[in-house]
């Protein structure tokens, strides 16, 4: 009997052992953390995820910024779908990629919703609408409604500038020609800096831009704002209004913003999914990194990962309509 309880004993204790050991989480990061940005080196993506980089050293470990842009960030978002789920590669993503590109592309070659695994929210960036002062004048257009009624008397008229097809600055347009009923022409440039020169230049005559790229030329009377596409006024132009509560009943609800987050492959692991978006959280609750984020323009916005999966899931329904109605493909 001794001997049996002894045995018995034995037997609990390795099972025991083994339970404990199959509920530790592995250690993680075994290596290096790759932070992938699915456009080129220099843009707001990049400049904080690098400055995300610096704040997670001390917490996650080396964390290298990688860049893979092409096909709208298409490819770059692609290559992290298809990386191990081990929570060492990562993809910041944004509303092209994760909401219009999958309406705009013909072919896509990812899924927004079952491939990734969404970590948080970093920030919006809000646009704006803007008309040069002297164009402006000239239509006699001093605030969205004005702008709503002329288009509606003038149709086809007016025309706007965007950075390309499927921009955040085109589907502002077209979320405003859906929701007042107007015709406003569409004029797409091979980026958002080009398209804000030829508006400058008279071109053009309104575009939605980036606000953190129209602020100097707001502050120096080049541009005319009239409302930013947010839901929220933005803290850096806090007396400007938003859409919605420019545009009355008929643009209540407006809202567009050049977001982004993070994202990792669909399977990784739960704890380490956790382990990424409370540490993310963190970094961006410093006064460093709102700091650094507030230079580009933009709102610190985090979000837990159900969070961040509901909001990515309302965002593509939203631009389908508005994609859909704009008539805008990339084959």
């Amino acid at each position: 009997m001794p001997v049996l309880r002894a045995f018995l004993c034995s037997v609990a204790a390795s099972l025991a052992a083994a339970a404990a050991t199959a509920q530790t989480p592995p250690a993680y990061p075994t290596q290096p953390i790759r932070l992938v940005v699915p456009y080129p080196a220099g843009g707001p993506l990049d400049t904080a995820a690098r400055a995300l980089a610096e704040r997670l050293k001390d917490s996650l470990g080396t964390v290298i910024v990688e860049n893979r842009p092409g096909a709208g960030g298409n490819l770059g978002v692609d290559y992290v779908a298809k990386q191990p789920a081990d929570g060492h590669t990562l993809v910041i993503g944004a509303v092209a990629t994760h909401a219009i590109n999958p309406w705009l592309f013909a072919k896509l070659p990812y899924d927004p919703i079952k491939d990734f695994a969404p970590i948080t929210l970093i920030a919006h960036v809000p646009n704006v609408l803007v008309m040069p002062p002297e164009t402006a004048a000239r239509y006699g257009i001093q605030s969205v409604r004005d702008l709503i009624d002329y288009a509606r008397k003038n149709p086809a008229k007016l025309n706007y500038a965007s950075g390309g097809n499927g921009s955040a600055g085109h589907m502002a347009g077209e979320l405003l020609k859906s929701m007042a009923r107007v015709s406003i022409v569409h004029i797409p440039y091979a980026g958002a800096a080009p398209a804000q020169l030829g508006l400058l230049a008279g071109q053009t005559e309104l575009m939605f831009d980036n606000l953190a790229s129209a602020a100097p030329q707001i502050r120096a009377g080049k541009l005319r704002a009239f409302a930013v596409t947010t839901a929220a006024r933005a803290a850096s132009f806090p007396d400007l209004p938003t859409m919605a509560e420019a545009g009355g009943k008929e643009l209540a609800g407006f809202d567009v913003s050049t977001w982004f987050g993070v994202f990792a492959p669909a399977a990784t692991p739960p704890a380490i999914v956790e382990r990424l978006s409370d540490e993310f959280r963190r970094a961006l609750a410093t006064s460093e990194m709102r700091e650094r984020l507030a230079r580009m323009g933009a709102e610190p916005a985090p979000m837990t990962p159900s969070e961040f999966a509901a909001f990515v899931r309302k965002e593509l329904a939203k631009y389908e309509k508005v994609v859909k109605f704009s008539g805008a493909k990339v084959d």
